[in-house]
């Protein structure tokens, strides 16, 4: 292709969503941590009813799933569409630019909206139908841009991380929907009553909360694995082939998924027990993406030395296989009887958030950086490195401590005398928690430092400030590769 003929790519919204999946990085961490700290000492919530763990909790999980992840997801989704179609992005400038601010003012919506106990009464705490209908609408034309640029590529061929993104895009706005569909009190009322009640609220919720997971926070974050690893790796990806059945395989499994956390419910045994089939039937596929991710590195493994960008994502495809093995064996019936409502349900949930969520977001943004604002490298790979450890040590802290914190729960919970009375009363329980809670808090602090080693990295590499350390060997590590 000539000069002429090259597609003028849009990498200014890009760079927007690249400098917000950082901020709002940084900002769900802090929050993590200082919920953390709260379990650890009440006396934190301060008896202010804005500063509440209950308050606080939907900020961190919204803030860490919609705002970070949510971010690093548009800032990908958008830079590889471009690249792999080489085409620009559709509708220009003005419906990105509305896509990026439009997004933004749904994450401050939706936090203010919990700070104030504006919110549905559901699980998760979701926003209110106005903040509902406002991300609809935005999303809305994330699919119009997505899609679009598809549409007018000059590519023939549709590279799978961006069936990875449509998947991720189209299924989102169905669970949205379906989930929060609610009747205003009136249009100036901020409050509003839900369409489904009782079990098959429940079921809905979590159909939705569980394909929340499986889509939002997997098969997005498997589109930037699918290109990422190999671009930074410099070697095709391992098996095309394979790459197609781990998407449709996924695809169509994971939305039968959610009934497994509603076992020993209401819920009629058939449908807990399609929940568990379906999700003992998804080690097979999420394994076969984790192979594939790390097959990848065949004859490239010695990149690992001296590119700790590409440790990263690589470190993150093994939390992807750690967790979705981990997931299935929750499903399971007598597992789950052990497991649910205790703090192992919390390290599961982390170690695929930090480990394989924010692992691979960081070695995404890393790498997009240099490319994005025109720098020859990072200012500082030392830092990178720090970066990768300290947070590697704070995940591996906090997941250790919940599952030996969530199993010892479990049991002191179904710990009977001889007269068949609980052995335990439920503030024994908590008692026993707090060491393992403090634990858990040092690894958050872990994190938080290790993100606050990233701004400060992405900060002077923006500025364009080269660092003292002697230059890294292997292209990956040196040069922005495009």
């Amino acid at each position: 292709m000539s000069a002429v003929d090259a597609p003028v790519y849009d990498e200014d919204v890009v760079r927007r969503f690249v400098i917000a999946t950082v901020f709002w990085g940084v900002a769900a961490f802090a929050v993590g941590l200082i919920i953390a700290l709260q379990l650890a000492f009440p006396v934190l919530n301060l008896d202010l009813e804005y500063t509440t763990f209950g308050r606080l909790r939907p900020v961190h999980t919204s803030a860490a799933i919609f705002a970070f992840g949510g971010n690093a997801l548009f800032a990908t989704s958008l830079y590889v569409v471009q690249r792999t179609c080489r085409a620009s992005l559709f509708g220009g400038p003005v419906l990105s630019s509305f896509l990026f601010w439009g997004y933004q003012l749904f994450i401050v919506m939706a936090a203010l909206g919990y700070v104030f106990g504006v919110t549905q009464s559901k699980e998760y705490a979701e926003p209110e139908w106005f903040v509902d209908l406002w991300l609809t609408v935005v999303w809305v034309a994330y699919f119009i841009v997505f899609f679009g640029t598809i549409l007018r590529r000059k590519e023939p061929h549709i590279y799978v991380a961006n069936w990875f993104f449509l998947a991720f895009i189209v299924t989102v706005a169905m669970l949205h929907i379906v989930n929060n569909l609610a009747m205003p009190v009136s249009l100036g009322s901020s409050k509003s009553y839900p369409i489904f009640a009782g079990v098959r609220d429940a079921l809905t919720q979590w159909w939705y909360a569980h394909n929340a997971v499986g889509f939002f926070l997997t098969a997005g974050f498997l589109g930037i694995m699918y290109y990422f690893v190999p671009k930074r790796a410099e070697r095709p990806i391992y098996s095309y082939r394979l790459s197609i059945v781990h998407f449709w395989s996924l695809i169509f499994l994971y939305i039968w998924a959610g009934p497994h956390h509603l076992h020993f419910t209401a819920l009629p045994d058939w449908a807990q027990t399609m929940g568990m089939t379906f999700s003992v039937m998804l080690w097979m596929p999420s394994w076969g993406g984790m192979i594939n991710g790390l097959m990848t590195l065949s004859g490239a493994w010695d990149k690992l030395r001296t590119d700790p960008v590409l440790r990263f994502m690589v470190a993150a495809v093994g939390f992807y296989g750690m967790s979705t093995f981990e997931g299935p064996v929750m499903s399971i019936r007598a597992v789950n009887g052990l497991s649910h409502y205790t703090d192992w349900t919390i390290g599961h949930v982390h170690s695929g958030a930090l480990g394989w969520v924010a692992f691979i977001s960081f070695g995404a943004v890393y790498h997009l950086v240099p490319i994005l604002w025109r720098r020859q490298g990072l200012y500082s790979q030392r830092l990178v490195s720090y970066h990768f450890w300290i947070s590697t040590v704070g995940i591996l802290l906090y997941i250790t401590a919940m599952w030996v914190s969530g199993i010892l729960q479990g049991l002191m919970w179904r710990s009977y005398d001889e007269l068949g009375f609980l052995q335990f009363s439920f503030v024994e329980t908590v008692e026993a928690m707090h060491p393992f809670y403090l634990v858990r808090a040092l690894g958050g602090l872990l994190f938080v430092i290790g993100s606050l080693l990233m701004v400060y990295n992405i900060w002077r590499t923006i500025r364009g400030d080269v660092s003292e350390e002697a230059p890294a060997t292997g292209g990956a590590a040196t040069a922005p590769a495009q």
